[in-house]
Order: structure tokens, then sequence, then C-alpha cells
């Protein structure tokens, strides 16, 4: 069964990527690895259920509660943010330790609810991780195993999502002026400029994006816009460019960014 906590996000979009429950909506494949992880729309919002639940119950979490993302794009990070969105939370994902910036809405004395951070991350970053009340660590390994050694002072995230259901009631409507980032951007602010950049792109409804992980960080590009489109999305990290022209054909790529 769909989670249905999930299916407000997209409709706020103005998009209806999660309409075909059995349908795949986003893959991930890194050609240094090998790894391919394909994931229905049903599967994705299971895993983004299995967040909102550890987010509410287990943080006690709410609407407009801090979540920061220091995640690369990747199929589990699509689950955190889905996820943090389906309660309301507002979600801080800038990039900010690439540019020696601190994220949006956050300052010294002024510690996140929550922080999300790739065990790769949090050892490049060190000092420039912020402070939240709760800190989960994602190894982002193939397969979405746990960590084999967890950092003091957090929290492994793909144990402790697991123990949550993949199904959950809704916890109640978000209203599209809802914050859902902590410098108060809407969800009807996002939805417009996923649906903006959709239409620059030439994006519709059934379309394939590929997109280049290296040249696109932001969620709003690989996560957001194909939403807001209805289209599904093929992540590439690490791309072999020099098969690019075979990938496209296997996959079914309609656009390439």
């Amino acid at each position: 069964m769909q989670p249905t906590t999930v299916t407000d996000l997209p409709a706020l979009l103005g998009g209806d990527a999660l309409a075909g429950a059995d349908r795949p909506l986003l893959t991930y494949c890194d050609d240094a690895t090998g790894e391919r992880t394909e994931l229905t729309a049903a599967e994705l919002g299971g895993l983004a259920a299995r967040t909102a639940a550890l987010l509410r119950e287990d943080c006690g979490l709410d609407t407009g509660s801090r979540v920061a993302v220091l995640l690369p794009p990747h199929w589990q990070t699509a689950a955190v943010l889905l996820g943090a969105w389906s309660i309301g939370a507002a979600v801080s994902f800038r990039p900010w330790a690439t540019a020696g910036l601190a994220p949006v809405g956050v300052g010294e004395n002024d510690p996140l609810d929550v922080l999300f951070v790739s065990r790769k991350r949090m050892d490049s970053w060190l000092e420039q991780v912020p402070q939240a009340r709760h800190r989960f660590v994602l190894g982002l390994a193939p397969g979405g195993a746990p960590l084999d050694e967890v950092p003091d002072g957090y929290r492994d995230f793909v144990a402790e999502a697991g123990r949550h259901p993949a199904s959950l009631p809704a916890y109640g409507s978000i209203g599209s002026t809802d914050a859902a980032s902590p410098d108060g951007t809407t969800y009807r602010q996002w939805g417009g400029l996923a649906q903006g950049v959709a239409d620059q792109l030439g994006l519709r409804a059934g379309d394939k994006l590929l997109v280049d992980v290296a040249k696109h960080e932001q969620p709003v590009m690989w996560l957001l816009t194909p939403l807001a489109a209805g289209a599904t999305v093929v992540l590439c990290a690490n791309l072999d460019r020099d098969n690019l022209e075979a990938r496209i054909a296997a996959e079914g790529i309609t656009r390439v960014i």
C-alpha cells in the first residue's frame, strides 16, 4: 500500500509522480562501483514513510521542525527529503560546506532539530558539520547496507529507519504556504521553481531524465523538477561519458542534464 504521507508533496508541486505506484520512478547508477538501484514509486514512498516515522515518532518532530540534509544525490537522499517534507519539516539542503557557507536559517548558536550526513562528508568537513539535537549518518552503501561502525554522537539512519513500517496514516495535510525550508521558502514557491525548470528543459509527464550528479547536486534539479513534471529520473554518479549513448538507449532516456 502506498503511504499517504508522501502523496502530499507531489500534489503541492503540481505533479502526479506517485500516481503509478508500481512504475519505476528513480534509478541510481554508479559507474565506479557498478551499483544500479531501481525504485518504484511505491518503494520510494515506503522508504520515505519510514523516514517520516523516524522523525515524528523517535525525534518528536512536527510541522516547522528544521532538518538539514548533507547528502549527495542518491536514492536514499530522495527518501530522506520526501520523508522530512511529508511531515511538514523545513529542510535545508544547500551544499553549504563546499561553498564555505552556513546552512540557510541556521546560526552557530542555533542548532538544528535533525541532521542527516553521509559518512564521507562528515569525515571530510569535520568542524563544518552543524550541531543538531538528533544526528544520523548514512554510508550510502550499495543495497542500502547499514554501517559497520557508527561514529560517536550519531545514529545509523538505515538501522533506525528500518525499525518503522513502510506504510503510515497521514499526519495531516501540508499547506502550500507552509515553509519547506528554514529560510521561509514555501512548498508553493519550490513547486513553482521546479515547474519552471521543467518547462525550461521541456520536461513532460512520461519523460525519463538522466542527471549527471556531479553537475547537479541541488535536489530541485534531480528530485523536485522530475516530480513536478511527472517524469522519472536516472541519477548517474561517476558518469562514464564514453558509454553515455549506450546508457541513453538502454534506459530509454528522453532528456539529459
